[in-house]
């Protein structure tokens, strides 16, 4: 089910809330040693509380209540560990909840488990995880994406109905396209990123992931809003209420389409025909040498998390040492747990900030992302909403990009403008591609949220069933052979 139809359904009364947890928690048993989503499942912790919750009397209901969500491993949530995918932090148990977790249990949400992550959210694939890869529902021998892709890959897998991703470069849309799922990247500064692991400060947003655009935008409200926590959260209330039709323009980014493979932009090239059809106006429109805006990209990520990271020598390793033979073994130590990515995009940052390369890479990327944002709110001024794919291609499969880091940074080209620009993005399934699900997304301009939200809900997902497909191999007509009695509710739910 939906988010909407899990929360219509616990409404009437059909279904109890410990039911659907532990519905979830028997459909995470079954298949996650398969998928590996999940870096750790609270049983205990989330039925304790659904059992709280049907006691609950109908006016402390919340408009979540009774939701499970999972939620990624960067983000805290209190008295549960949050590794970041690392190793470093793998003993590490949050101390309290993050504001966006806070706001959602407030609502009545249900957080069922922690999911994997390429670690500290540095990578495409999901295969930079520092304890196993996850595998994508569609195809097990190909990647989900990344950095999000235990939570994509677990609402792929209809192992819950939503999950929470954040997106740096394009980490829940990324993984979201590659798994058949809806996911949006708020306007930065919309949603808090207190209790977030920090990436790169000025890119990091939480982000949702679920099966539709209206489900995302449903959880967007309740997550968003100021946040005394994060000075960087905007200081005005944004109208996330659904958006009318008003004959919306929708600018499809022509070079785009022509960098990404030949079938995902023909997936793309339907979907604005479709907008189309129910009395868009498409437009034609250039948003830039994507190349530049990778590189961009890379520099001033890379460079804020060499910053970012550098807290985590003194925190594993208890006080810093200064000097001696111990501030050696510290580093060495340190140097140890890291894995590969990180190290090479702490390296990469530490020599764009250092003397004499300052100016030649880091300050000429700030330059090139104040004018790419100039670039697209130009742009922004002639249509209400930017089409274009969200991955040049359907998913890879395991090891085809690892040797070669240019190629895996490739997976990201459609997304990273949107991100250094800090525009509203949702990305949605489209197609597929042998098998394979295509994502396409919509970009709008800053707090505009739910009109790109409210555009790929109301006239794109309304007219099509790609948001419906369900990987054959984690499908209830698969089950019934072996239906248990949470299998046999869900199912006369879904009939």
């Amino acid at each position: 089910m939906t988010v909407r139809q899990t929360l219509e359904a616990i409404r009437q009364g059909r279904i109890g809330v410990v039911e659907v947890v532990r519905e979830c928690l028997e459909r995470i048993r079954r298949w996650d040693g398969v998928l590996g989503a999940f870096l750790s499942v609270e049983t205990e912790t989330a039925l304790k509380r659904a059992e709280q919750l049907d006691n609950l009397p109908q006016d402390e209901r919340g408009v979540l209540f009774g939701l499970p969500l999972a939620v990624k491993d960067n983000i805290l949530v209190k008295g549960q560990t949050a590794t970041a995918g690392s190793r470093i932090l793998e003993n590490f148990t949050a101390p309290y909840d993050a504001t966006v977790v806070k706001r959602l249990l407030s609502a009545g949400a249900v957080v069922v488990g922690k999911t994997n992550l390429d670690e500290f959210g540095m990578g495409s694939s999901c295969e930079h995880s520092a304890f196993f890869v996850t595998r994508n529902p569609w195809d097990t021998e190909r990647v989900p994406g990344g950095s999000s892709g235990g939570s994509a890959a677990a609402v792929a897998a209809r192992l819950v109905p939503a999950a929470l991703g954040s997106d740096t470069g394009g980490s829940v849309r990324q993984p979201a396209s590659f798994c058949g799922v809806t996911a949006h990247r708020p306007t930065y500064g919309l949603v808090s990123r207190y209790g977030l692991i920090a990436f790169a400060s000025s890119l990091d947003a939480i982000g949702p992931i679920a099966q539709t655009a209206e489900d995302c935008l449903l959880l967007l409200s309740v997550m968003a809003g100021g946040d005394a926590n994060d000075a960087t959260t905007a200081p005005h209330k944004v109208d996330l209420r659904r958006k009318p039709f008003q004959r919306w323009r929708i600018g499809v980014v022509r070079n785009a389409l022509e960098a990404a493979d030949s079938a995902v932009a023909e997936a793309v090239e339907e979907t604005a025909r479709v907008f189309q059809k129910n009395g868009c106006v498409l437009k034609d429109v250039d948003a830039g040498a994507l190349e530049d805006a990778l590189a961009a990209y890379h520099i001033i990520a890379t460079a804020e998390a060499s910053a970012n990271l550098a807290r985590y020598s003194g925190v594993h390793f208890a006080q810093r040492q200064d000097e001696g033979e111990l501030a050696l073994q510290t580093i060495r130590k340190t140097r140890a747990l890291f894995g590969t990515e990180v190290k090479r995009r702490i390296l990469l940052g530490t020599y764009v900030l250092s003397a004499g390369y300052y100016d030649a890479y880091y300050l000429r990327a700030v330059a090139h992302r104040r004018a790419l944002r100039a670039k697209f709110l130009s742009i922004l001024r002639d249509v209400d909403m930017l089409l274009l794919p969200t991955s040049p291609s359907v998913a890879f499969r395991f090891g085809e990009r690892l040797k070669d880091p240019l190629k895996m940074y490739a997976a990201d080209v459609m997304t990273v403008g949107v991100s250094l620009a800090g525009l509203p993005a949702v990305s949605f399934p489209c197609g597929f591609v042998e098998g394979l699900p295509v994502g396409a997304q919509l970009v709008g301009r800053p707090f505009e949220d739910a009109l790109v939200l409210s555009a790929a809900a109301r006239w794109f997902q309304q007219e099509t069933d790609y948001h419906k497909m369900v990987p054959a191999a984690v499908s209830y007509t698969h089950l019934r052979a072996h239906e248990t009695r949470h299998d046999l509710v869900c199912r006369l739910l879904l009939e």
